[in-house]
């Protein structure tokens, strides 16, 4: 047998094995999901947490054990170019005609790029079509269940709906939730007429995350829809609806990049990304694929995304992003795209002690959190390559001089190491210089929320300067700077001492031992960085933060497996 038969036989041993590597770790990902079910019903949360991580851990395991795989296959053969494209082509052949296609090629890609240690893109032998997005293709239907709306009896539709999404825990009042569904839509939507539903679809599948069930789908009216979100708790008394919405500006922050990921049993994703599509046309495809939980296609989006308009941009400078500079990250942007490159500096200016270690890991462990709404989602992405050209020159001075274990400079281009990549947000400091007193005064006190949603969630910012601090389009703070985060519980709460003589009361430092983990809530006033005016709005109405027994008893109760409810929409979005 000749070596071009060999080779061929190969390659399609290889892309056979990369495309079984890729089904093992969909099956692990649907088998982890579908607990999400079991958890509602049983209440079990803490379960719950342990599964969103494990889920998120699955992916490079399987990626490890199938690369373990392939060398196998390989022996002593070492792979090459050549080899590698009848690989891409024997892989194209199998999975470019299934629904999910784009999950396998980026699997493939994955493996591709930890075989040969690919800088930047080999189009070669990885699949990258900057100028196709794939989900455009998707014809295929999701499955979904319709119901027409009665004028007369709107509230029958709504219970024959919620017997279609039954659980083994029985509704509390099943006849109430659906009369509460149909008042709340028929409110919500008194502007498109007197009898404004005519009728209402939902995905088959129930969207699960942190303690309560969605039911996603789109309500419609005679000219028109919106999308519609009804939110299930399941509490002593059984199963009930407690909120629907049905605003695109709250089922979009639902499914918001500060949000984990939900668990949803989808039996294919593209189609459900294009039907999400539909009801948030305002939201990226990354952003989608991400917050279903496949975080890995979301990055292939981000990126395919970014370099298509960085392409069609080529005039455009990267440039520093607006705000403080870091002690600890350099931050750059493309002002066109609304996205920051976060890059860990060689040395950390004073008080800063931790290492570049200690910041990868702080930055794996926020991936891992419950981010409750308020931490935003950072993605890792190594070998990235930029023409040298695009870059601003101060920009690429400080990249070069400060950032050299994670920028090198290979010819015309410049090669980034590792990097985390966020949505950009206005900075909280800046913000709060540029608006009214009233716009001003609301994001001061959603800060104040934001700390204590953290905290509520076993999360300490450990910085509260406005700068780590970022609001969205609708005015909602999130927390993006991750270098001194920690766990409340690996904090010591402490009341700050009261000085026993003149000398220790105007002493500059402090005259008592401070361990490294010691925190005084007291003086988070001193650090804040917040104006007189907006600090005793926030000590007036959220006292506790700056109390130690308030931590001090959250720190008790999650020693006991006990994490408060913080629901992802507002009061007023609840029904009666």
């Amino acid at each position: 047998m000749n070596a071009t038969v060999i080779d061929a036989a190969l390659a399609d041993k290889l892309a056979q094995g990369i495309a079984a590597g890729f089904e093992d770790y969909h099956q692990g990902f649907a088998d982890i999901t579908r607990r999400a079910r079991t958890r509602f019903q049983t209440r079990d949360w803490n379960a719950a947490r342990t599964d969103a991580v494990e889920r998120i851990e699955l992916y490079d395991a399987c990626v490890a054990r199938c690369r373990a795989q392939l060398q196998a296959l390989l022996a002593d053969i070492r792979p090459t170019q050549a080899l590698w494209r009848e690989v891409k082509q024997c892989f194209d052949a199998r999975v470019s005609s299934r629904i999910d296609g784009e999950l396998y090629k980026t699997f493939y890609n994955t493996l591709t790029r930890r075989l040969f240690g690919t800088h930047g893109v080999d189009d070669d032998i990885e699949f990258m079509a900057l100028d196709i997005e794939p989900s455009d293709a998707i014809t295929h239907p999701v499955a979904r269940h319709v119901y027409a709306v009665s004028e007369a009896r709107p509230a029958d539709a709504f219970s024959r709906l919620l017997a279609d999404y039954a659980f083994d825990v029985p509704y509390q009042h099943r006849l109430r939730c659906a009369a509460a569904i149909a008042v709340r839509l028929q409110d919500d939507l008194a502007h498109w007429g007197t009898y404004p539903v005519r009728a209402i679809e939902l995905l088959e599948t129930v969207f699960y995350r942190e303690r309560r069930a969605y039911l996603v789908g789109r309500v419609f009216g005679e000219h028109r829809f919106s999308p519609c979100v009804i939110a299930l708790v399941n509490g002593e008394e059984g199963v009930r609806v407690e909120a629907v919405l049905s605003r695109r500006r709250d089922v979009a922050h639902l499914f918001g990049v500060s949000r984990s990921y939900f668990q949803a049993d989808l039996p294919t994703v593209a189609d459900a990304v294009v039907f999400l599509r539909s009801i948030l046309p305002g939201k990226p495809v990354d952003e989608i694929y991400t917050v279903l939980g496949r975080a890995k296609q979301g990055k292939t989006e981000r990126y395919r995304t970014f370099f298509s308009h960085f392409q069609q941009h080529a005039n455009e400078r990267l440039v520093h992003a607006e705000g403080t500079p870091g002690m600890v990250m350099a931050v750059f942007t493309l002002p066109s795209y609304p996205l920051v490159f976060k890059l860990i500096r060689d040395r950390f200016a004073w008080p800063k002690t931790m290492s570049r270690q200690d910041v990868e890991e702080k930055y794996a462990l926020v991936f891992n959190l419950d981010r409750i709404g308020r931490l935003l989602d950072a993605q890792p992405y190594r070998h990235l390559r930029f023409p040298v050209s695009r870059f601003a020159p101060e920009l690429l001075d400080e990249l070069v001089n400060q950032c050299s274990h994670s920028v090198q400079v290979e010819g015309g281009d410049v090669v980034i190491t590792l990097c985390y990549v966020q949505r950009r947000f206005r900075p909280l400091n800046l913000y709060l210089r540029e608006q009214g007193s009233e716009a001003a005064r609301a994001a001061a006190l959603d800060y104040a929320q934001a700390i204590r949603d953290m905290a509520c969630n076993n999360i300490f910012p450990g910085d509260m300067l406005l700068k780590n601090f970022g609001v969205s389009r609708h005015g909602r703070a999130v927390f993006y700077d991750y270098d001194e985060l920690c766990l409340v519980t690996d904090c010591n709460f402490r009341a700050w001492p009261t000085p026993r003589s003149e000398e220790e009361a105007m002493a500059g430092e402090p005259w008592f031992h401070v361990a490294p983990n010691d925190v005084f809530p007291e003086r988070f006033a001193l650090f804040m960085g917040l104006p007189r005016a907006l600090l005793d709005v926030v000590q007036e109405r959220y006292g506790e933060l700056f109390e130690p027994s308030w931590w001090q008893g959250l720190q008790q109760g999650f020693g006991r497996g006990e994490f408060p409810d913080t629901p992802p929409y507002p009061r007023a979005l609840r029904v009666a």
